[in-house]
Parts: C-alpha cells; structure tokens; sequence
C-alpha cells in the first residue's frame, strides 16, 4: 500500500485541520447530510454559472439511468468528470454539487450520475438497486466516453460510490473506459464490517439508512408493484434482516455472505487496479472502520491517505459547510489534465 503525500502543492490529508469543535466524527457525519450543508451546495454550484442538462445514459442490457451534465458556457473544458453519490444519496447530495462546484472550478464538465433508483428515478428500470449493479455503471462510464471521446475523463465517488468507483476503474481497461484518474473519499471496502459499524453504532445511523431506504423501496413499489413483493412487515426489518431477505428474494447470490463478497474490495481485491486511484479516509470514520484498511493492498498507483478527523464523508471546515474532501478531490483529478 502506497502512503503518498503526493505531488508539491497538492492538498493532502494532513492539510486537513478543522477548528477544535468540529473534530467529533458523529457531529461531523451528521452535518455532511444537514440542510445548512445542502444549501451551500446549491450556493456553490449555481454561482459557477453553469448549465445543467439531464442525460440518459447506457447502462447496457436495456439498463437506462439519469445523469446531469453541467458546464460552464463558451468554455472550453479541459476533461470530463464523473461523479458517484454514496447510498440513499444522489445526484443532488451536497458534496456531489460541491464537488462539481470544484471541478468546474478546476476546468471541467461534470456529469452527476443517478444510481439505479437513486434521487427521481425509481421508474426507469423494474429491478431494485443493489451493491453489484457495477456493469451498468461500467457501461455508463463506457457511454459518457463516446459522448466526449476529445475529453480526458476522471471519476470520482464518496461511500458506496467510493466502492464504485474503484471497481469502476479496476474494470475500466477491460471493458475500454478511457478512464485517467480516480478519487475516492470514504470508500466502503468491507461491506459486512460497515453493517456491523452500522447496527452496534449510535442508533441515528440505523435509522437514517433504514429511514431512507424503506421510502425508496415504497417509491419502487409505488412504480412496479406487480415487481415488488415486499410488504411493510418486510420494511420493518432491522438493517442485516431486510438486506437479506432482498438478497434472497431479488439477487442471485444466494447468501448475504457471498452478496457482500460480491462488493467487497478489501483484502487483495484491488491488486489488480491500473488506473491512478487517490484515496481519503478518516480515522474517526464510524460507518467505515478503519481497522479495514490495516490489511489493504493497494498496487503502486494507488495511494491512501488518512485524516485524523473527518468523520463519513464530512470533512468540514467551517459552520458554512465547506468542506476540505471536495477541494481535495479537485486538485487531485485535475492533474489527469496535467497528464500527471
């Protein structure tokens, strides 16, 4: 595993120091999801002035999932970046629209992706999300490349979308995405230590993720119901009990232990991994320990760097909201346009 400070004048983790009250994970994570948080990133991205358009794209076998394009314009962009949300979040999540924020910033276009049945999009496709739906993002990234083939293309993901997007870049040459850089900020590698994380934490975390995911499984409901075969007895379930019965119900996998291997990145899973990967963790992350990432192995163009504080996917700076990962991911895509 590569522990890089990377390149002069880059932002690196240890540049990440939060005023003293701002350094409690809990305080922290709940803040990254706050309405104060998701104003000033409405605040950011509209002062950019850019233009957003919805797009369709390609997610193959008949798989079609929403994505919004922003760019600034009379501009022409330096690179194209992807961004992936984490889970029950979406395309309007607030470090999704600061990040972009950045990344116009930095010079260039932006394309928010919508997981399956994530933000508005319950009636685009009959299956329901799950954790191994990386082919059609997969073939996502693939169409955004057509799209733009002139345009150097970065990704980058927070949480599950960290997941996503280093599977994304592990499977990039194969299935030839011409993908230069990826960042990834709290990424889940092992999907059973995070439910663990989960259930024995604080109980807000329990019942945020439970909260939002039983309304998206009545939105899917609501769309294809003759498809959804759960009732609310099934919504009730705790977190691990309502996992399995939709991994047993509406997967192949079989068994909650061989879905989340499906996923998992731990371990030497991503020894295989071509594309330049920064990666930004938080020592005090309570939904993803940091006692996974003692046994990562990482090839040498990958690079982790550790925050002490940070929390999940926060990283604030200040009572405005701003936060440190989105200026950090920023910088550290630019340089695909660099050629660094």
């Amino acid at each position: 595993m590569s522990f890089d400070s990377g390149p002069p004048g880059l932002l690196t983790a240890a540049d990440y120091q939060p005023p003293r009250w701002l350094r409690n994970a809990h305080l922290q994570s709940m803040l990254s999801s706050s309405r104060l948080r998701l104003r000033r990133g409405q605040e950011l991205l509209a002062a950019t002035g850019a233009s957003h358009r919805e797009l369709i794209l390609d997610g193959g076998e008949g798989v079609r999932l929403q994505a919004w394009h922003s760019a600034i314009e009379g501009r022409a962009p330096r690179g194209i970046a992807l961004l992936l949300h984490g889970w029950e979040g979406s395309a309007e999540s607030s470090y999704m629209r600061m990040t972009a924020a950045r990344m116009l910033a930095e010079g260039f276009d932006v394309v928010r992706l919508n997981f399956r049945d994530h933000g508005n999009t319950h009636h685009l496709n009959p299956g329901i999300f799950h954790s191994n739906r990386i082919d059609e993002v997969v073939h996502a990234a693939a169409d955004i490349a057509r799209r733009w083939p002139q345009l150097p293309l970065v990704a980058a993901g927070y949480s599950l979308g960290g997941n996503f997007v280093l599977r994304l870049a592990l499977r990039a040459p194969t299935a030839g995405v011409p993908l230069q850089r990826v960042a990834s900020v709290c990424p889940v590698l092992d999907p059973g230590l995070t439910m663990d994380s989960i259930e024995n934490g604080p109980a807000m975390y329990d019942w945020y993720f439970r909260r939002k995911w039983a309304g998206s499984l009545r939105r899917k409901q609501a769309v294809y119901p003759e498809l959804s075969d759960w009732d609310e007895r099934v919504l009730r379930l705790d977190i691990r009990a309502l996992t399995a019965w939709l991994v047993e119900h509406h997967t192949d996998y079989g068994s909650l232990q061989a879905y989340f291997d499906g996923y998992s990145i731990a371990g030497e899973r991503l020894a295989g991994l071509q594309v330049p990967a920064d990666i930004l963790m938080a020592k005090d992350d309570p939904v993803i320990p940091y006692v996974t990432f003692n046994d990562w192995q990482l090839p040498l163009s990958a690079s982790l760097q550790t925050a002490e504080w940070g929390g999940h996917c926060g990283f604030l700076e200040n009572w405005r909201g701003d936060g440190f990962s989105e200026r950090w991911v920023a910088q550290h895509l630019g340089q695909a346009a660099l050629g660094g």
